[in-house]
């Protein structure tokens, strides 16, 4: 029997159409990798929904299908990597059915497993909240890259998977804000889409 404390996130609770309801609920679960049997892990405390087709900051927006977004029409549950800026390598999780191109850009966490290799990765000599605290340099903390886009998170031998450790986070735990870095997408921009966890000092910076 699974241990009730610490399992994998089913496929159903990323099948649901609520992108929003599943941002704020992905608070408090943990994102694990494993490569090359190096395992790492954090907690999420921050992340932004995504909502095609009515979202205007959502790549998926009017249902736009391309190589790199096709991945977000299929079922949710999977990976969605992209390149920001030709540098940073951005870790989505798909949500909702077929042909609901939703998703949550994980922005943050907050180190708990093998912080050492994070380290590593990132060229940090010791630990600081710069380390995970924004979705580019989470990213590289945790060896995920482009690469990892189409991953199935639910497959027993994904290199890249969430767990829900028994932590909740109440409504008044969380701080709703507007996006980052889409000014771009009209009246969209303003929607308060972006969930931390309040007074966590490993989210990043307000806008």
């Amino acid at each position: 029997m699974a241990d009730p404390v610490s399992v994998r996130l089913p496929r159903s609770f990323f099948l649901r159409n609520d992108v929003v309801q599943i941002s704020k609920e992905l608070l408090g679960k943990y994102l694990l990798t494993n490569f090359d049997g190096t395992l790492c892990a954090g907690k999420i405390v921050e992340t932004e929904a995504y909502r095609g087709p009515d979202d205007k900051a959502c790549h998926a927006y009017n249902n736009r299908r391309t190589e790199r977004t096709k991945i977000m029409f299929g079922q949710g549950g999977f990976a969605y990597v992209y390149l920001c800026y030709g540098i940073h390598h951005l870790f989505n999780v798909v949500t909702g059915g077929i042909d609901e191109p939703h998703a949550v850009l994980i922005r943050a966490i907050e180190p708990v497993e093998n912080t050492a290799e994070m380290l590593v990765r990132r060229g940090f000599p010791q630990v600081k909240p710069q380390l995970t605290a924004g979705p580019g340099v989470m990213s590289k903390a945790l060896g995920i890259t482009t690469q990892h886009t189409g991953i199935d998170l639910l497959h027993p031998d994904s290199p890249i998977w969430i767990e829900d450790r028994g932590t909740t986070i109440k409504e008044n735990e969380r701080i709703a804000s507007p996006r980052v870095g889409v000014a771009y997408a009209a009246e969209c921009a303003l929607w308060d889409w972006r969930f931390r966890i309040k007074g966590s000092s490993w989210t990043s910076k307000a806008k």
